[in-house]
């Protein structure tokens, strides 16, 4: 039987409920249960595919190509579950749905609300795809409260009703602030917060209590008494120095023992944490450091590059190193020489990411030459891979090369896919259509080349599988010259069609990726890539 851990948050917004759900998740996994982790998400977008960076972080994207939101990678990352696109819905998602069933003609007249259909729909979604599993938790984002996030509320209090008795448990994340004008914790907040949620019909069995400071034993008491919890399940969730320390402090605090008495569960293995201990003791004891340049567009925001960051601490732990991330904006370069060397001499690596638009694309293929021309290790992601070709191909005499995202060009070195081929077939697009989940999406095979530097990366594999996110493509056509200059194409598509991956044999790290390799790194199983990338970066340091 699986059962339900719906997770709330209160008082304020970014809590850290994904991370608390990735968490939980990683500990009941430890006990060895099957998990799976689902956000609802109350906005109405269809998803985050077509939201900005700086609203909303980066677009996680699934094996099975749904554009999520950030808080799976936060599951994956922690549990090494691959996400599906049953695992996020959004508001939009629900009603476009519906509206669509509506006009088909699916109610035979009958009045469309927000309950039963709404909710119905919501039940429909967290109650697909469970029956090989122990524990589903499904998120709630935004905060109880919002007006967005009610028909979700009202769906979990359903569920609590019609499912049986011990098969769910609610969760709830709230804020214990700390005034240091009166030297004090004030549990006022959380009180306000779970009378909210309980005029919502939903009582919360645990509360996980975030904080700054200690939560005193009398304070633990009081938001038990007015809450109406026990006092074991007022759990305190101090600020922790990483991420990756999380799961075993909630451990310590008791977290995953007050789920499993809530389930009425006696006979729960000890959990195996040396999967953790071995995450954390590579974290925090590195045996050097490097520093790497990640020139990008987002830079403002670190969550638009959230799994891009995990994944250069991952290479860290890979070759036990502290990984320094410096952020560096893409438009600083432009037309100045004398900056692009100040920012970029100092590095032992250089990173160009994925991103959209031509924005910061001149400073890109300034870094990617200053990494061609100083032997500075290099890596290529998504766009970061097709300025390396821009740059080859500029560097091999076409001087107006470029990409027609960017406008016209009569050197079209990169160029909008149109149509490719997937296991359902042919897919098409077109230039001017619709921007949401239009683009190549998910998991792609791709065919390297037996004696290249990328499948020694990948440890002799000649067959990878990688996730995309792209509209365009390096266009094949200028094969032949990029390799004549020394960019060789170590990875294509098995038809032979679209380039997946591009190195310089004569360079000491010189790899560009079609593909996101971040989305599948893990802090207990680094991808291959980042390892590589901070090893050859380690190397540099050794240099200068």
């Amino acid at each position: 039987m699986a059962r339900y851990i719906f997770i709330t948050g209160g008082v304020v917004s970014s809590l850290g409920k994904g991370l608390m759900a990735a968490s939980l998740a990683a500990l009941l996994q430890a006990r060895g249960y099957k998990v799976r982790i689902r956000k609802f998400d109350p906005y109405l977008n269809v998803d985050p595919g077509t939201m900005s960076p700086y609203q909303h972080g980066e677009v996680y994207v699934t094996d099975d190509g749904a554009e999520t939101d950030l808080d799976l990678g936060h599951y994956e990352r922690f549990t090494g579950v691959s996400a599906r696109q049953s695992d996020n819905v959004t508001s939009g998602r629900i009603y476009r749905d519906i509206i669509a069933r509506e006009r088909r003609g699916d109610y035979l007249g009958a009045t469309v609300q927000v309950i039963p259909h709404v909710t119905d729909a919501i039940k429909e979604f967290a109650l697909a795809d469970v029956d090989d599993l122990d524990f589903i938790l499904c998120e709630i984002g935004g905060t109880v409260g919002d007006i967005e996030s009610l028909p979700f509320m009202e769906a979990i209090r359903q569920l609590r009703n019609e499912l049986e008795p011990m098969q769910t448990l609610s969760v709830h994340v709230t804020l214990v602030p700390y005034i240091a004008a009166a030297g004090e914790l004030k549990t006022k907040p959380t009180q306000h917060s779970v009378r909210e949620l309980a005029s919502l019909g939903i009582k919360p069995d645990i509360l996980l209590c975030r904080s700054e400071h200690p939560l005193p034993e009398g304070e633990r008491l009081k938001i038990a008494q007015f809450c109406n919890v026990r006092a074991e399940a007022v759990i305190q969730a101090l600020d922790a120095p990483s991420i990756y320390s999380v799961p075993l402090q909630y451990h310590r605090e008791g977290l995953d023992s007050e789920v499993l008495r809530g389930f009425g569960i006696t006979d729960a293995r000890e959990p195996d944490l040396s999967r953790w201990d071995d995450v954390t003791d590579r974290y925090f004891n590195p045996e050097g450091e490097v520093t790497i340049g990640v020139v990008g567009k987002y830079v403002g925001l670190q969550d638009a590059y959230k799994s891009l960051n995990e994944a250069l601490v991952h290479g860290g732990m890979a070759n036990r190193v502290k990984v320094n991330i410096r952020w560096i904006d893409a438009e600083v370069f432009e037309g100045n020489e004398a900056d692009i060397v100040a920012e970029l001499e100092p590095l032992h690596g250089i990173l160009v990411p994925g991103g959209f638009g031509e924005r910061g694309s001149e400073g890109k293929i300034a870094s990617v030459r200053f990494a061609r021309e100083r032997n500075v290790p290099f890596f290529g992601i998504c766009l970061g891979m097709q300025m390396a070709c821009i740059e080859g191909a500029r560097a091999s005499g076409h001087a107006s090369a470029s990409s027609t995202e960017f406008g016209e060009t009569n050197e079209p070195v990169v160029g909008i896919i149109t149509e490719w081929m997937t296991q359902e077939g042919l897919q098409k697009r077109e230039a001017g259509g619709d921007l949401g989940g239009t683009m190549r999406l998910g998991a792609y095979d791709a065919v390297l080349s037996p004696d290249s530097r990328v499948s020694s990366v990948y440890g002799g594999d000649t067959n990878i599988s990688e996730r995309h996110r792209h509209r365009y493509e390096v266009n094949v056509a200028y094969r032949d010259d990029l390799e004549n200059q020394g960019l060789v194409f170590s990875g294509i598509s098995p038809d032979g069609l679209l380039p997946e991956i591009v190195e310089r044999p004569d360079h000491p790290w010189f790899i560009g990726v079609q593909f996101h390799p971040e989305l599948k790194s893990k802090p207990f199983e680094p991808h291959p890539l980042f390892a590589g990338f901070v090893a050859a970066a380690v190397d540099q340091s050794r240099l200068v």
